[in-house]
């Protein structure tokens, strides 16, 4: 077999891992051969010779055998990836948020060109969870995915409770160690999870669902009183990705959920993710490995390039259930809702309450609220009010569909809450 000539974009965490992975592997017959970059004036241990700032250069080489994207632009990821497949090119990549918010496109110009873009790296970096969807799983239908899909969170909650520390000191040493970016916006408020659950929607259940249709809460606004909380509860908080079919409705979003101590992903801890995979023939299956970090997701890249050389492609083999699955937020769950000050929480918005706790420093209610409702901008964006999922109440309430009429116990508590606004002011 010839050695594969591969033309990379970026030479950062990851591109500086796929080189190592590259150069270490035993049975791997391929070389970098141009490197497109953005700072030429960066100090770097390799040959100048091998940089350039011009991705034409890559991009119109007609030696090259695949185009590698590892850069953070997700505009810019998106123009090399289309410019390389009408070029001929098949293309690995690694930028989630390009791959979730342009996936229906990237299929189609796929069949157009005859072309592949294979992005493994992109979801849950060490955990080959698409091409084991693809693959294994590619003919039975699956019933539920869910999982930790986002490491620098992890590794923040696995501080938190293992040290018994807070929320700012945690995400601190998770930036000092490299497990946070210095804007960690992405990761801990759940979007990088996001971009990854809409990727894996299209792999799991054949639908395609842009990133915007799904919910996604963070763990940024964990306060002590709600460690204290879990503390004393014998629970633990783990950022949840998770999709759930039911009937001809995939229910999906990412929010912070307490796990107690039976539950399989309270043990997975640091940078480590875990994918769980429900079938309806195999039951539950569970996939940890490492999510962030130079060479994990390098490796993922590698093996990608890897399946390129024998042509492989991903077949969306159940993209058939598009005319027969929907996506949906119009379900209950169970939330645990934290807040401050009495008017930061509106109790119109749950449809039952099942626990109230309420104090001039700290109060909580526990209760069913529609999903579709945590998209407001004052559930979403609103930094005194905290929203954790409860582990029972997911599955309890999940597929039951929401209804506007409040029930007469929301009444009798609104009651005492508008009274206690009163008091406050």
């Amino acid at each position: 077999m010839q050695a594969i000539k591969i033309g990379l974009f970026g030479y950062g965490c990851v591109g500086q891992g796929l080189y190592e992975t590259i150069n270490n592997s035993k049975n791997f017959e391929g070389e970098i051969k141009k490197i497109c970059i953005k700072n030429p004036n960066k100090a770097r241990s390799l040959s100048a010779d091998l940089f350039t700032t011009d991705k034409n250069e890559i991009l119109n080489d007609e030696s090259i055998d695949v185009i590698v994207e590892l850069i953070d632009d997700a505009e810019a990821a998106f123009d090399i990836v289309t410019t390389a497949l009408k070029n001929g090119k098949s293309v690995v990549t690694a930028n989630k948020k390009m791959v979730a918010e342009n996936l229906e496109y990237l299929v189609k110009l796929q069949e157009e060109t005859g072309r592949a873009v294979l992005y493994e790296g992109a979801v849950c970096a060490s955990i080959p969870i698409i091409r084991t969807l693809e693959e294994y799983f590619g003919h039975e239908p699956i019933n539920e995915i869910k999982g930790i899909f986002n490491g620098s969170t992890n590794y923040i909650l696995t501080q938190i409770f293992s040290k018994n520390t807070n929320y700012k000191a945690a995400l601190a040493d998770a930036q000092k160690l490299g497990f946070a970016e210095s804007d960690p916006t992405l990761d801990v408020k759940g979007y990088d999870a996001k971009f990854k659950l809409s990727i894996l929607l299209t792999h799991a259940f054949g639908i395609n669902v842009p990133p915007a249709q799904i919910i996604n809460l963070g763990i940024d606004h964990l306060k002590p009183a709600d460690l204290e909380y879990a503390r004393e509860n014998e629970l633990e908080v783990k950022l949840i990705a998770r999709a759930k079919r039911i009937g001809d409705k995939v229910y999906g979003f990412v929010a912070p959920q307490f796990t107690k101590a039976d539950n399989r992903l309270q043990e997975v801890r640091n940078e480590f993710n875990a994918v769980s995979l429900t079938g309806e023939f195999c039951d539950e299956q569970l996939f940890i490995g490492k999510g962030a970090g130079s060479l994990p997701t390098g490796a993922a890249v590698l093996s990608d390039i890897s399946a390129l050389s024998y042509d492989y492609k991903y077949e969306y083999k159940k993209h058939f259930n598009q005319a027969t699955i929907k996506f949906s937020s119009d379900s209950l769950v169970q939330v645990y809702a934290s807040f401050d000050n009495p008017d930061t929480i509106d109790l119109n918005d749950f449809e039952s309450i099942h626990e109230k706790y309420f104090s001039f420093d700290h109060s909580y209610v526990i209760g069913n609220v529609c999903i579709n409702k945590l998209k407001d901008e004052k559930w979403l964006n609103n930094k005194n009010l905290n929203v954790v999922l409860c582990e029972n109440g997911v599955e309890d309430t999940l597929g039951k569909l929401c209804v506007e009429d409040l029930k007469a116990e929301v009444s009798e508590l609104k009651k005492g809450h508008d009274l206690l606004v009163k008091i406050s002011r």
